[in-house]
């Protein structure tokens, strides 16, 4: 498997207005490159791009949504690391041959797709691979 790049890296927050308010001097922002909503992901987030990698806080829309479960176990901080491949689904089935557990199939996010690697697999961090061509989230 062929890793294009480092995509994006997500902090879960439980107040995302809070957050950008201790992030965006650090970063050198007033504002989100690109604010969305994923209702399906059960996430709000503001994603801010530092040269070719995306950086992103992600709060909870539910209680029982992954962000906030995340942070009940483990606290505000870093919840994942995301890697650009080339295809979402070749790279999966490679590494399924080599016992990496995926937590459910692929899924799609605009015009791509995405999946994740159990993060008992990978040092207790939860993996992304994404096949996001570059305009997926554009730039601001």
């Amino acid at each position: 498997m062929k890793i294009n790049k480092m995509d994006h890296i997500c902090v879960a927050v439980k107040n995302l207005e809070s957050a950008r308010k201790i992030w965006e001097p650090v970063l050198g922002k007033t504002r989100p490159d690109v604010e969305y909503v994923d209702e399906s992901e059960k996430i709000k987030v503001a994603r801010y791009w530092l040269g070719e990698v995306g950086f992103e806080l992600m709060e909870s829309l539910s209680p029982d949504g992954e962000v906030a479960n995340f942070i009940e176990k483990r606290g505000e901080g870093i919840m994942l690391v995301s890697f650009n491949v080339d295809s979402t689904r070749n790279a999966m089935d490679e590494l399924k041959q080599q016992n990496y557990p995926f937590i459910g199939g692929p899924r799609k996010f605009k015009d791509c797709e995405f999946a994740f690697i159990r993060p008992d697999k990978m040092n207790g961090v939860l993996l992304e691979l994404i096949d996001d061509k570059g305009d997926t989230l554009t730039r601001g």
